[in-house]
């Protein structure tokens, strides 16, 4: 699992491809590094997935600001949720909280939207929408900028059962594919998260 600054939240943009995977035994979340102001782009080193807790991360896309509180409100309320409990929240949970913030402020809705995604008792993944709208995605999903051409890969190469190395090259793959055709996506290397019964590991990707 790596260790990331909140202060490099200060640089996300709106532009962006993330995905999220999931399989019987794991779930990965992963995204370009690029970041955009209007035509230029701004950075390339950009983290856009964060981890929550110890075995939850959200990979988001959206405004800088939005970003920032959402971050700092979740490992907040997480943080207070399991020091008073004495035990871990679980991802539906999360979620739920996720969605239930979004649609508190949907008239001046938070400009970002979410994959979440973990594994307390079992692997499991989401998508969340800027006004709370949330699904529990069996298989894959993706969003931003570039999530469309990040689908065609996964729609013609997921299988029900993968390997790690497997999982982890498909959605590099789906990422490069948007890279490639998306503007507004980029960057040197993918940032991977993957996340098993035993936590969070951090992989960076050419």
């Amino acid at each position: 699992m790596s260790n990331h600054d909140d202060s490099k939240l200060t640089t996300l943009k709106s532009g962006t491809t993330i995905v999220g995977l999931k399989t019987n035994d794991f779930v990965i979340l992963a995204s370009d590094k690029k970041s955009t102001m209007g035509y230029m782009a701004s950075d390339l080193e950009t983290q856009k997935v964060f981890p929550i807790t110890s075995n939850t991360a959200l990979a988001l896309a959206g405004t800088v600001g939005d970003a920032a509180q959402m971050i700092r409100v979740l490992k907040m309320q997480t943080s207070l949720y399991e020091n008073e409990r004495n035990k871990k929240m679980n991802v539906k949970a999360l979620m739920t909280l996720t969605s239930n913030i979004l649609n508190a402020n949907r008239y001046y809705p938070y400009m970002i939207g979410f994959i979440m995604g973990g594994y307390v008792t079992g692997p499991e993944l989401y998508s969340i929408d800027a006004v709370g709208g949330s699904n529990e995605t069996k298989k894959y999903t993706t969003s931003g900028s570039g999530g469309e051409f990040a689908m065609g890969v996964l729609d013609s190469k997921y299988k029900e059962k993968m390997s790690k190395d497997e999982a982890i090259n498909l959605v590099c793959d789906a990422i490069k594919s948007a890279k490639k055709r998306d503007v507004m996506s980029g960057g040197d290397k993918i940032d991977v998260y993957f996340i098993d019964k035993k936590g969070i590991e951090f992989i960076s990707k050419e």
